[in-house]
């Protein structure tokens, strides 16, 4: 809720209240915004716990803090005072400006609560590097008594999870290849591996296969493992040093598991009685071709005196039927299912995400959404087990569904499961209250960053067969929900942002196409606006209503500029085939999409000047930057970021090669041709428009050498152009100074040709 705040001035005369007046949106202010994590819900239904990361911008960092949130607010109802935890209209009252810091001397991330509910674990970089840690917690006065540092494992803990059980922690490590059940300790063996680059004056590395680096790191020899620690529950006497166990390695092996993850829902999870953890892991001999992710299963009990080879025959691949990915299992509360997430097509990383269910007495697999045409996110089970939450992409924005796991009597071919919208928004991190009667989530918009918010998840929701709401239901309504954190509404009350205005036209083969138009502060509709035109990545991404660090809408809006951007072809949140049209059509669909969209624009909205347009795009944004150079000099300037300008090389240098082979469909040896095609270099000639090209040498997704080469063809051929080159930074910049550096670079390139 947005606040206006009053001020008053009293000098010798009393002046009536003026409402304060907003400033536009700054580098700083975005700096200043509070980053709230994913949250979790107390066993016993009464407090949120959620990380929330500072930023100090002069001491370039970002610090993750543990925070809590009361869920038993008092409400009004008519005469009587309700106390606790209401679950029918109206719902909790406003408990917005309860949160709090919960360990405010301590840097903590990722908290996750003991069955019992009387601590959690989180990760913590106190003493070092990210190790896990234990927080004692009095429920009663919601606050934290005592923490203990877990584990002290030398390549790191990272993904804690506690079992059910409550008797052990799992955690996940990168270790040494070398060091599986090494004779000697195996920690001190990683250990030692961890040193000896740091003595030695060489730095060379040997290669024998690929993805030998991946996204923005070198792997070094080592692999992703999961660990299993024994709680800690005895006190007294022995301190926790003296208590803390050995961990054991229950997916040892030449095979990261889990598979490596940009973030999202956890790859791994334990079964309900904390005897079995499930997890994704892709044996194929060549990893860098393949999107073959299976779910493995294993006893929690292996690794106490086993042999890497004996663990891993005590492991079962449960989804070996679908050659494409299986990802993030979670067990069923009453342990009967493992639900989780799957392609169909191998090598294709975009493919349709699916709702999968399945029965570990029988081994049948079920599809909880076949008709429905838009990729499962994150997802929880209810506590009864007979419905799954999940969320999906819609159009702009990002709702919740419910699905039930019987399914509808009389369907078949495909067999439908009851399904249904609940809460409408840009909406992730979906959990449960225990009592299945409210759902807790996080929510962002173009307007306003992450927080965290709580609907009814009882209510009747929409029909959503297809993933639409279903036509003919126009009497139906999404739940009713509430903010639980309002972490950044005193900053934002102080800023002056527009909404995203939908606008819709037809684009490439006829087909609907959606585009977003953001107004600068103070908007004089009189007026002419030069635009910023934001191409965005993936390809298969979306420009929705949701917040961004890297890309921010608002901030590049704030000084003085119409921005636009369009889901073209190959865009999320519009079906799957929709997505599907860019594969192979890389400078087709997508371009005339682009064109389309902001030839629309102009005719539509008579404040924008087409004679002051600048395209900038990063990713698959980056290469369609470099594919505009060529093919048209409508804008006064382009900002190419990380993109691709030689597909032959990009092939050769990237590490995720399934991606390049689908959407070039082969590679530069089998289908020549596709890459010659859809290559801006073979443009060049063409390029007269001043560039700025901006590159990371730690980009190991698209390799800084693709920015090097349209630099170079720049400057050879006489174009204006400049080169932004970050030594420290990989496909995102991600530090806060470099990114200080890079909103200013950018926006000062955008006004020296614009304004």
């Amino acid at each position: 809720m947005r606040r206006f705040f009053l001020a008053f001035l009293v000098l010798t005369f009393t002046f009536p209240a003026i409402a304060q007046a907003k400033h536009p949106f700054t580098f700083e202010d975005m700096m200043k915004l509070r980053r709230v994590g994913e949250p979790e819900v107390s066993p016993d239904g009464k407090w949120v716990i959620f990380s929330v990361v500072d930023v100090d911008l002069e001491a370039n960092t970002k610090t993750p803090h543990i925070w809590i949130v009361p869920l038993g607010a008092t409400q009004e109802s008519g005469n009587q005072k309700k106390s606790g935890v209401p679950h029918v209209s109206p719902p909790w009252g406003d408990v917005g400006g309860t949160e709090r810091v919960l360990i405010p001397d301590q840097d903590g991330d990722r908290p996750r609560w003991a069955p019992d509910g009387k601590r959690f674990a989180f990760l913590s970089t106190k003493e070092g590097g990210s190790q896990v840690w234990i927080a004692d917690f009095d429920g009663a006065a919601g606050a934290v008594t005592a923490v203990h540092k877990l584990t002290s494992i030398a390549t790191e803990a990272a993904g804690e999870l506690w079992s059910p059980d409550g008797k052990n922690v799992l955690f996940t490590s990168d270790v040494y290849l070398e060091c599986d059940g090494a004779p000697a300790n195996e920690d001190t063996c990683n250990g030692r591996k961890l040193e000896a680059p740091r003595k030695s004056q060489m730095k060379a590395l040997i290669f024998d296969r690929l993805l030998y680096r991946h996204w923005n790191a070198y792997k070094e020899g080592k692999r992703s493992h999961i660990f299993v620690v024994a709680a800690i529950t005895e006190s007294g006497p022995r301190t926790y040093d003296q208590l803390r166990a050995i961990p054991r390695d229950l997916t040892p092996g030449d095979y990261d598991s889990p598979v490596f993850s940009l973030g999202g829902q956890d790859n791994y999870a334990f079964s309900p009685d904390g005897q079995e953890i499930c997890y994704t892991s892709n044996h194929d001999k060549n990893e860098a071709t393949s999107t073959d992710n299976d779910l493995w299963t294993v006893p929690v009990s292996v690794g106490a005196g086993d042999s890497p080879a004996q663990v891993l025959a005590k492991t079962k691949n449960i989804t070996a039927d679908n050659p494409a990915s299986d990802s993030t299992p979670l067990y069923s509360p009453d342990g009967r299912y493992i639900a989780y997430r799957a392609q169909q097509r191998p090598g294709y990383e975009s493919d349709r995400f699916r709702l999968m269910l399945y029965d570990r007495n029988t081994g049948e697999k079920k599809d909880l959404t076949q008709s429905f045409d838009h990729w499962v996110g994150s997802f929880v089970w209810a506590p009864d087990s007979k419905t799954i939450y999940f969320s999906a992409e819609h159009l702009r924005h990002s709702l919740i569904y419910a699905v039930g796991t019987t399914p509808v009597p009389g369907t078949a071919n495909p067999i439908e499961y009851p399904r249904r919208a609940l809460v409408g928004g840009f909406d992730d991190n979906v959990t449960v209250m225990p009592d299945g009667k409210n759902l807790i989530f996080t929510r962002m918009s173009l307007k306003a960053p992450i927080e965290v918010y709580a609907a009814d998840a009882t209510v009747d929701g929409c029909p959503a067969r297809t993933g639409n709401v279903d036509p003919g239901k126009e009497d139906c309504s999404l739940s009713k929900d509430w903010a639980l954190t309002h972490t950044n509404d005193k900053l934002l009350s102080q800023i002056s942002m527009s909404e995203g205005e939908p606008f819709s036209f037809t684009g490439a083969h006829g087909d609907w196409v959606e585009g977003t138009l953001v107004k600068p502060p103070n908007f004089d509709a009189t007026k002419k606006y030069p635009v910023k035109f934001l191409i965005h990545g993936g390809p298969q991404g979306a420009w929705g209503d949701d917040w961004s660090y890297r890309w921010n809408p608002e901030l590049f809006a704030a000084n003085g500029y119409v921005v636009i951007m369009i889901n073209f072809h190959g865009s999320t949140g519009y079906g799957q085939k929709f997505i599907d049209a860019i594969n192979g059509d890389w400078g087709g669909a997508p371009f005339e999409d682009l064109m389309k969209g902001l030839d629309y624009a102009e005719e539509h909205y008579p404040f924008i000047d087409k004679q002051r347009e600048c395209a900038l795009g990063a990713s698959y944004g980056g290469y369609m930057a470099n594919w505009i150079l060529g093919h048209t000099d409508r804008f006064k300037c382009v900002v190419s970021h990380d993109g691709m300008f030689n597909p032959f090389s990009a092939w050769g240098t990237t590490e995720e090669l399934w991606f390049n082979n689908w959407e070039f469909q082969g590679t530069p040896y089998t289908n020549h041709d596709m890459y010659n095609k859809w290559s801006p270099r073979n443009s060049s000639k063409n390029f007269k428009t001043p560039t700025l090209v901006v590159h990371g040498q730690r980009d190991y997704r698209l390799d800084v050498s693709e920015g090097f080469q349209l630099f170079t063809t720049l400057q050879v051929m006489g174009v204006p152009s400049k080169m932004l080159y970050f030594p420290d930074e990989g496909h995102w910049v991600l530090k806060p100074q470099n990114s200080r550096l890079w909103y200013k670079t950018v926006n000062d390139w955008v006004d020296q040709w614009t304004k």
